[in-house]
């Protein structure tokens, strides 16, 4: 979220946000469009898509309810009392939350923001159990009065130390208070680098919303951003589901915030990146991080609703394109015995669990069939026809087909996508790779595109 409520604010708030940006991005491969060619790491019912809308801009009505899953109304500022300050064109809320529903999407209030960098409210309120259950209390007290689903928590930024264990106290209690009335609680967080967010607030919170924008310079939201900000998360702890990916609605330069609409009436192209110095995300990187998102996570996050522009280019729209077409994907053929195509255009053999295996059969004989076994928890194993089951190996070596049962290194989780192929995903979240056919096949990827696909009885 750009967190401003004024443009007043945007250089200084520009200042910050570089300086806290400043760790080095990993660099990846982008893929080449918006197919659906990467697999889900969730089903696409339970994708998430979470926007923003701001209380001084845009119209609930133009709002698309119908490609949302959760609204967040933003903001609400805390007092360092731990009470509220006065809600923000509260009718505006009271009719997003009726129309909401009315979609079966839920209404949360986002509390905090950017405010000009100054968390100070978070700060001392979160300092001691009194100032805490002042603030709960008046966040249990605004959900009731709206009918809200739930509270965003967004504190930007909770240092090490003290901070952070105070921030941590705090989501404890929300946590506990929001689940027991059946309610939601997510938190806004940085794109990576947050150390002041303690791992146990995975636990607590319901999903966090990764800020995979404001980054280095004009060119703030790259795909690699968006790798990078799920590897830091998940790799300190937090689940695939609760991993969602944010998404810029804006661009920047080296002087302004653009919204993506205005982008475009001044000239920009819904199918670029950049335009006259301003750097934002059009369609195609959209659904790219979509489908990463799929892969790698448990839906996005936009900032923000009223930035997004109408008809076909629409990004709301793009990305409403991308859970479409994974809600197409298949089930396995449980009980049914197959053979696997790799992007070379060869089988994988099985090597009758002799040797590793490798997808270079040119025919099917019996080493090239499976037989599909449910493993139980929605895990699928393959069976070879010598009766024994194939590894991961836990992707420390290349795979095989020499198991006599079925423990964790031998389920799989059937990743299909629209075009009929499927990906299998090893217990240690990697993906199998037919590697071309040039040497042994290995559960090493972290995602899934050609070598990672396999043709069913093809």
């Amino acid at each position: 979220m750009i967190k401003l409520v004024s443009y007043l604010h945007v250089l200084v708030a520009l200042a910050i946000l570089l300086s806290m940006n400043a760790c080095t991005k990993q660099l990846v491969n982008k893929p080449s469009d918006g197919a659906s060619t990467v697999p889900r790491a969730i089903a696409a019912a339970d994708f998430k898509v979470v926007g923003y809308m701001p209380s001084w801009a845009g119209d609930v009505n133009a709002v698309q309810y119908s490609k949302l899953t959760h609204i967040n109304y933003a903001f609400i500022l805390p007092n360092a009392s731990g009470t509220l300050q006065g809600l923000d064109n509260p009718s505006k809320l009271q009719s997003l939350v009726t129309l909401g529903h009315q979609h079966s999407v839920k209404v949360l209030i986002s509390v905090g923001g950017w405010n000009d960098g100054d968390d100070s409210g978070f700060e001392s309120l979160s300092g001691t159990a009194a100032k805490r259950t002042t603030f709960v209390n008046a966040i249990i007290n605004l959900i009731n009065t709206y009918n809200l689903d739930g509270v965003d928590i967004d504190w930007e930024y909770p240092d090490d130390g003290t901070s952070s264990s105070n921030y941590t106290a705090l989501m404890l209690q929300l946590s506990t208070e929001m689940h027991s009335r059946g309610k939601l609680l997510t938190a806004a967080v940085i794109s990576d680098g947050g150390s002041g967010v303690g791992a146990a607030v995975f636990g607590y919170v319901d999903f966090l919303n990764l800020m995979a924008y404001d980054g280095d310079g004009a060119n703030h939201s790259p795909y690699s951003l968006a790798v990078t900000s799920l590897n830091y998360w998940q790799g300190r702890g937090l689940s695939t589901g609760k991993s969602i990916l944010g998404l810029p609605f804006y661009g920047r330069s080296s002087t302004e915030y653009v919204d993506y609409k205005d982008i475009l009436s001044r000239g920009g192209s819904a199918n670029s990146d950049s335009y006259q110095g301003i750097g934002y995300n059009g369609i195609p990187t959209i659904k790219s991080k979509t489908e990463l998102a799929f892969s790698t996570g448990g839906g996005v996050m936009i900032w923000d609703l009223n930035a997004d522009a109408s008809g076909s280019n629409s990004l709301l729209s793009a990305i409403h394109e991308v859970v479409v077409a994974h809600g197409s994907n298949s089930a396995p053929p449980i009980g049914q015995t197959i053979t696997l195509k790799g992007y070379n255009g060869k089988y994988v053999s099985s090597k009758n669990g002799t040797a590793p295996m490798i997808c270079n059969a040119s025919q099917v004989q019996g080493w090239e069939q499976f037989t599909i076994v449910d493993a139980g928890g929605g895990k699928i194993a393959l069976q070879g026809s010598n009766g024994l089951y194939v590894s991961s190996e836990n992707g420390t070596k290349a795979i095989n087909c020499n198991r006599t049962t079925i423990q964790g290194w031998e389920k799989f989780d059937w990743v299909s996508n629209s075009a009929g192929q499927v990906a299998f995903r090893g217990n240690n979240g990697k993906f199998i790779s037919s590697e071309n056919g040039t040497q042994d096949m290995t559960c090493t990827r972290d995602t899934a595109s050609g070598w990672e696909y396999f043709g069913i009885n093809q």
